[in-house]
């Protein structure tokens, strides 16, 4: 397991490298879906899923949109990215079998946490979709490991249901989603 690991990584940071040349970001549309159904690969499309939502949910925002607030006391639509971030370290730390450290984010821009953000997610689901036991994966903090179970009901169904908050505030603030999106289908109509 540990070699087939190892070889996912070396893919992906190779792949990572190229895209991250050419300026493309993982999740304009949903990967080709598994041939087989394993956690591995339910796993990894859950995540799959968060990065296409979050691409979208994200893309072409403006410093006003960014600034949004749903009302007094609540995040801006800039920390909810924030968050997301966060809640993306947590997953791909736990498929790397990393311990969680705080990540000083404050100088990067809105663009470098997007692609940061989308980087982490596709680094996770490519970990998970060969995995033969996520079993293995853990979120670790400090002395505590939280079985992967956590990650599903927490920083994985968490990043969903702030891609949906995001795209709720830029309709609000004037900016909606491309309407071109298909989220059942994870593709975008030309």
């Amino acid at each position: 397991m540990k070699t087939v690991f190892v070889i996912v990584c070396l893919m992906f940071f190779k792949t990572s490298l190229k895209a991250q040349e050419t300026e493309e970001l993982p999740y304009y549309q949903l990967p080709e879906y598994s041939e087989t159904y394993t956690a591995g690969t339910v796993a990894a499309r859950l995540v799959d899923a968060i990065g296409f939502r979050y691409y979208w949910a994200s893309a072409n925002l403006s410093d006003d949109d960014l600034s949004f607030m749903h009302q007094e006391n609540s995040r801006t639509t800039g920390e909810t990215i924030d968050h997301i971030l966060d809640l993306s370290y947590v997953i791909v730390n736990a498929t790397l079998q990393q311990a969680n450290a705080k990540n000083d984010t404050s100088l990067m821009t809105f663009e470098d946490k997007r692609k940061q953000t989308l980087y982490n997610l596709q680094i996770a689901a490519d970990i998970l979709r060969v995995s033969d036991d996520i079993s293995q994966f853990y979120i670790i903090s400090g002395e505590r490991k939280t079985p992967f179970w956590n990650a599903i009901n927490g920083p994985i169904s968490d990043a969903i249901w702030h891609c949906g908050q995001i795209a709720s505030y830029r309709r609000a603030s004037g900016n909606p989603i491309n309407p071109n999106v298909n989220h059942f289908m994870g593709t975008v109509r030309d």
